[in-house]
């Protein structure tokens, strides 16, 4: 098989070798076993079924969730000579019954269908045709716990079932440890081939921008542009009207700009597609709705206006760029308005506690003080010891202490409690709180009750944010978000590694165990005009919930805020009263409120 599959790579597709573990999912495949594949964009997952349903006698058929997906692979298919095609809405009836003859007939080799077509002619004319091989390409759609898509991906498991004798190959750029896990549960996957490549693209310069104001950051973005010398970029935009408005703002400056996004024509989009295919426009401005799967290699930039909901999300996103291995940028600009857009948006998710907490990654991956590169590949289960030199953080390291005894602390709480709390609670065993959830299960009689006393909460949060970035902890998101210690963890708890960490930006002024400091900080001057705008802000926030203000915060709240005015989420936690949820759901609004009124 392995000489069949390097002869059509040859042929078909023009290479003379395999990526890694690719020619070991295609043997997978060939072998009639059911197959998933995790690789990075641009690593070469089409391959992984493209060879296979060329050497397979029947038709491949192709999972796929945009129509600008299935007309750039099928024109790329095209190109290379391969019998492949697109059922979707964009063919007439005429067009469509051609199509299913073409199959019956055993003329296709792989037909691409969206879910929404592919379930209706499981149950008639597909019935009749042969199948080799049923490939699911951004698998990550399928998960609960991945992106929130659309309810056909949900149902593909139970057409799973209706094909018996076929094998499935799933395939996804991204997907932590649970979506995985989701994903092979959903399409009932009988398997344990499960091929994960690297997640390293160190190509990719990676850059972190946080609380810029719009007009800096217009002034920022066409100075990095003009820099790129006219090369192709994308700028991704939470909504349609920040990237119609990106669209002409880069006109007026002499770009080629282009809009891409689910509010216009279909027409408009798939022209905008493949004018910036065919390089006739350099730039894009789009939603979440493009690029995924689009094969253009040389794009070298991508920019983010906004914050993405998850990890996932972003590194999908940066993806695009530098397919081709040669250097590339990207830029993530952040607020805190975006996690209040990211956090409302994720209110109406299947999982929206979960969601929450992958936003709040997200937020620690921006908010970083290590190496970014590392961060990623952390999340991904991915360990590298080595700073990777290509991220602003490498290129303009922030000042380090020994964080070892720090971590040891941390990682010790966890193992004594055995991996079953989460952020809150440790922090709450560490400082010595005798609360409800701590006494309750016994946890205020732990060695290590107390012994992080010392540090306020907001000290602790950056921490273990940092450990968590260390890839020292890993969040059990389908555990209650659980917190457990890694195998590069155990290694500092035992004295084996040694670590540095950053000191918080401001220590936490006030601390629950030294009554007087309390005090002082309570009895602090209150800033009156910024009382009165946060009280106002309350007050709206209160009319459209229809909820009375002090559900929001309670004045003592709103008091220590306009006393102690923090500026980051992780001080704006240390203020009685601002628990997780509301830490989330309001806290980035009042925060920059404060930071425009200071």
């Amino acid at each position: 098989m392995s000489l069949e599959s390097l002869e059509i790579l040859k042929s078909s597709f023009g290479y003379d070798t395999f990526r890694p573990l690719q020619l070991d999912a295609i043997n997978a495949v060939l072998a009639g076993k059911d197959t998933f594949v995790v690789m990075p964009t641009g690593g070469g997952k089409s391959i992984c079924f493209q060879v296979p349903a060329l050497i397979l006698p029947n038709l491949t058929v192709v999972i796929s969730p945009l129509i600008s997906l299935m007309q750039d692979q099928v024109e790329t298919l095209n190109e290379n000579g391969i019998e492949a095609a697109f059922y979707n809405s964009t063919l007439s009836s005429n067009q469509k019954n051609k199509l299913i003859q073409q199959c019956l007939n055993g003329h296709l080799k792989l037909l691409y269908m969206a879910p929404e077509t592919f379930l209706p002619a499981l149950d008639s004319w597909l019935d009749d045709v042969r199948i080799s091989l049923l490939a699911i390409d951004e698998a990550h759609c399928v998960s609960t716990w991945g992106h929130d898509f659309r309810p056909e991906y949900s149902q593909l498991g139970v057409a799973r079932l209706a094909l018996p004798d076929v094998p499935c190959i799933a395939l996804t750029a991204t997907a932590d440890v649970v979506t995985r896990k989701d994903i092979i549960k959903q399409l009932h996957l009988q398997t344990d081939q499960l091929f994960i490549s690297s997640f390293d693209r160190p190509n990719l310069e990676l850059i972190v921008k946080g609380n810029i104001k719009k007009k800096e950051k217009i002034k920022q973005v066409l100075e990095f542009i003009e820099k790129q010398n006219e090369s192709a970029g994308i700028i991704y935009c939470f909504s349609r009207k920040e990237a119609d408005e990106w669209t002409v703002i880069l006109n007026k400056e002499g770009y080629r700009a282009n809009t891409y996004h689910a509010g216009l024509k279909a027409q408009d989009r798939a022209s905008a597609q493949q004018r910036f295919i065919h390089d006739e426009t350099q730039i894009i401005c789009a939603t979440i709705a493009f690029g995924m799967g689009i094969d253009k290699s040389n794009v070298r930039w991508i920019i983010h206006n906004n914050l993405p909901k998850n990890i996932e999300s972003y590194y999908q996103e940066i993806g695009r760029a530098g397919r081709d291995g040669m250097p590339a940028q990207v830029l993530l600009y952040y607020t805190l308005k975006d996690v209040v857009m990211q956090g409302n948006f994720i209110k109406g998710s299947e999982k929206p506690i979960v969601g929450t907490k992958k936003l709040q990654r997200m937020l620690q991956f921006a908010e970083a003080t290590s190496c970014r590169r590392k961060v990623l590949l952390n999340y991904f289960n991915e360990n590298h010891e080595q700073d990777c030199g290509n991220c602003d953080i490498c290129m303009h390291p922030p000042d380090f202490v020994d964080g070892t005894r720090i971590a040891q602390m941390a990682l010790s709480g966890i193992k004594r409690t055995k991996e079953r709390v989460a952020t809150t609670l440790l922090i709450k065993i560490l400082r010595g709180a005798e609360s409800h959830d701590v006494t309750n299960r016994g946890f205020h009689h732990l060695k290590t009750h107390g012994v992080g006393a010392a540090y306020s909460e907001y000290e602790w949060q950056h921490y273990i944010a940092q450990l968590i970035n260390l890839g020292l902890i890993e969040i059990a998101y389908d555990e209650y978000l659980s917190l457990k210690i890694t195998n590069a963890g155990n290694k500092v708890l035992f004295g084996e590694k040694e670590i540095n960490v950053t000191v918080p930006p401001e220590k936490a002024l006030r601390s629950t165990r030294n009554k007087t400091k309390a005090k002082v900080e309570f009895n602090k001057e209150v800033d009156s005009t910024l009382f009165d705008v946060l009280r106002l802000k309350r007050a709206e926030i209160a009319r459209k919930q229809g909820v009375p203000p002090y559900i929001v915060f309670n004045d003592a709240t709103l008091t220590q805020m306009a006393s102690s005015k923090p500026i980051t989420l992780n001080q704006m936690a240390d203020i009685s009263g601002v628990g997780d949820a509301k830490l989330i759901k309001y806290g980035p609004v009042f925060l920059e409120l404060i930071k425009d009124n200071n």
